[in-house]
């Protein structure tokens, strides 16, 4: 028989869940003491109070999730209550997009408004094609 896991457990679980952690690796984690399951414990049950169900805390910490790792944040459940105030207002960082020609990345001057294509060995050159010519690419 399976025991059913409470609505503490499972905003516990969502929340590693978010940190890239399946059940496996929670459980195998808090057996090697490398995750102190307990710790969370108290924060997941004032999220739940805050939020009024596991499912809208669980969505608060997806939005929160998203929002760290686009920054390249550490978080944690209390993230979550930080932030309260603005979670509807809280987006994913957009990456770059950067532009590029034949492979080599392009820069465009303050100065004098040129385009510029730093080749390979570091060279600035002028840019001499067409604005189409441009490819844009999302960076990592």
């Amino acid at each position: 028989m399976k025991k059913e896991e409470t609505e503490i457990q499972e905003i516990i679980n969502h929340y590693f869940f978010t940190k890239g952690f399946s059940l496996e690796d929670i459980k195998e984690n808090s057996k090697k003491k490398k995750i102190v399951y307990s710790r969370h414990t108290r924060p997941a049950k004032d999220l739940l109070e805050l939020a009024g169900s596991t499912k809208k805390a669980k969505k608060a910490i997806d939005k929160v999730a998203a929002w760290a790792k686009s920054r390249n944040l550490d978080y944690a459940i209390e993230t979550v209550f930080k932030k309260w105030p603005e979670i509807d207002k809280l987006k994913a960082k957009e990456k770059e997009k950067k532009p590029y020609y034949c492979g080599d990345l392009m820069v465009k001057s303050k100065r004098n408004g040129k385009w510029y294509v730093i080749d390979k060995s570091g060279e600035w050159l002028e840019f001499a094609g067409k604005e189409e010519d441009i490819e844009w690419r999302l960076e990592d």
